[in-house]
């Protein structure tokens, strides 16, 4: 399982990761009221402003305070450091 730092500390699992976008779209507004009413809401972003908001294959709605293209770079070195580790093996 690789864990990707979604800032300040946080961590998610790279591999349940579906969508990461901005939050400024209407329709992700309600995404993340919806999932907030549910209980399916997660705060990672430390009481900074969201900047990104990650969407999870158990349907977890997770707030970020990094840029999504930051969180994507992050995701895309993951699954490169991952595939070394496992060819070394």
């Amino acid at each position: 399982m690789q864990l990707l730092n979604i800032g300040y500390g946080n961590m998610i699992s790279a591999e349940r990761i579906i969508a990461i976008v901005s939050p400024d779209a209407a329709p992700v507004k309600r995404l993340v009221q919806g999932a907030k009413d549910r209980g399916m809401l997660i705060d990672a972003s430390c009481g900074r402003k969201t900047k990104a908001v990650i969407v999870t294959d158990s349907d977890h709605v997770v707030l970020s305070a990094l840029q999504p293209e930051t969180l994507s770079h992050r995701a895309v070195n993951t699954e490169t450091t991952e595939g070394v580790e496992q060819s070394e093996i």
